[in-house]
């Protein structure tokens, strides 16, 4: 099967739908029976993958610093993926388009012109996305919401990356719905406890990390907010954040010196993905403080997969997967979440018990084997499905061809046969 993968998005770079878009390309490429172009945004890490082509879109003026989420840069360069995706259409024969987010729209286009079917791979709502991050576009809802249902519809499957978008799929009349949850990736859970983050930091006590970019909706304001709350009554607890860009990073320090915690929140700014293990190891508490959406944060699975208590929103962003026996569920309040992070700090056997089983939830069902096992059973069916329309197609398509022939030799048939019955109806003499 020759597949075109669309990827509106750098890559790779180590955040959430770039993973996700490895993951699935590094699923596919070991299955010998696969042949992949993947078009992708001009900025990123060269990755080699067997069976796998990267192409990268050819932008007039080369842009950087791509974040998360709909922006002006991104439609630019949407702009000329779409030229790109249509000469890569015309010059290959592709049984298959398999498109993430906005590209969607693009793969829907190539279907009416060239009549290539897509996968609808959705990471989130680009609906939603939209008017969450543009208020002012919440009298347009309504048409983004028809849109996005007509992508949902037109598809020959949809890949969700979570519960609330598979239900979000069948509610718009998904033809077929796997959800490809996402996964741990921490290649060593089991690293012991060094110290090496305290000395970093510079002060002792227990620590509250949180890992991830830095952008509203996932709730870094709610954790700054919350800390004086937490402060007032625990002088111990370090709250240590690892990611994001320079200009986000200097807002949260002057936001943090406002509040008066400016010594107790450490920004340690980026840090390699392949040192997340390490980090994870290091702290004693980890927090996904997520308040906007409803996909399921990526970080939540190797966050559990360390053997580490979790503390989350109490929001359907994380309940429609985890419940109170995997994770520590505070309310999206900054009195109440300090509560959850007081608890936490307070328990010990908490701790232990919520690391515990928030663990063995990840083993079982969030690990690669369990990743590549769902994508295999959204292209077995593919396949399957591809197959039979084609044979319908060449059955529709022969007696199209051949109506006139097949009308005649029906008529030669009829007649040789009423003179066949003829035959015993005729009374012996």
């Amino acid at each position: 099967m020759k597949v075109l993968l669309l990827a509106p998005q750098p890559f790779f770079i180590n955040r959430g739908t770039p993973i996700d878009v490895l993951l699935v390309l590094r699923a596919l490429s070991e299955r010998n029976d696969m042949d992949i172009d993947a078009i992708v945004y001009p900025e990123g890490e060269d990755v080699e993958l067997p069976n796998v082509t990267i192409h990268r879109v050819p932008v007039f003026k080369h842009n950087k610093g791509t974040r998360p989420g709909m922006s002006i840069k991104k439609l630019w360069i949407d702009f000329f993926m779409f030229f790109f995706t249509w000469k890569m259409v015309r010059q290959n024969r592709y049984d298959l388009i398999h498109a993430g987010e906005e590209a969607v729209f693009i793969a829907m286009l190539m279907k009416l012109f060239y009549r290539i079917p897509y996968v609808y791979d959705i990471d989130s709502s680009n609906a939603q996305q939209l008017v969450e991050k543009f208020s002012l576009l919440k009298f347009f809802a309504p048409v983004f919401n028809f849109f996005e249902g007509r992508a949902i519809k037109g598809a020959i499957a949809n890949a969700p990356v979570c519960n609330a978008l598979a239900e979000l799929c069948e509610k718009n009349g998904s033809k077929k719905t796997v959800t490809i949850h996402d996964i741990s990736q921490l290649e060593n859970p089991d690293l012991p406890h060094t110290g090496s983050l305290t000395k970093e930091i510079g002060m002792e006590g227990l620590i509250l990390l949180y890992c991830g970019n830095l952008e509203e909706y996932q709730g870094v304001d709610l954790l700054v907010d919350s800390f004086p709350y937490v402060t007032e009554k625990n002088d111990t607890v370090q709250l240590v954040i690892i990611g994001g860009i320079p200009e986000d990073i200097t807002r949260y320090r002057e936001k943090a010196a406002k509040l008066g915690v400016e010594k107790r929140i450490h920004f340690l700014g980026p840090r390699p993905f392949t040192d997340l293990d390490k980090y994870l190891a290091e702290a004693d508490i980890l927090v996904a403080p997520r308040t906007k959406g409803v996909n399921t944060p990526m970080k939540i699975f190797p966050y559990m997969h360390s053997g580490k208590p979790v503390l989350l929103t109490k929001l359907y962003t994380h309940t429609q997967i985890v419940t109170s026996e995997e994770a520590y569920l505070a309310v999206a309040e900054p009195k109440q979440f300090a509560e959850g992070i007081l608890a936490l700090a307070e328990d010990k056997e908490l701790r232990e018990k919520l690391g515990k089983n928030g663990k063995l939830f990840v083993e079982k069902e969030h690990v690669y084997d369990a990743h590549k096992r769902r994508v295999y059973e959204l292209y077995d069916w593919i396949k399957q499905e591809l197959g039979e329309t084609k044979t319908d197609q060449r059955i529709t398509g022969f007696i199209s061809r051949n109506k006139n022939v097949i009308f005649l030799a029906y008529l030669t048939f009829s007649c040789k046969f009423s003179e066949y019955i003829a035959l015993f109806e005729t009374p012996l003499s």
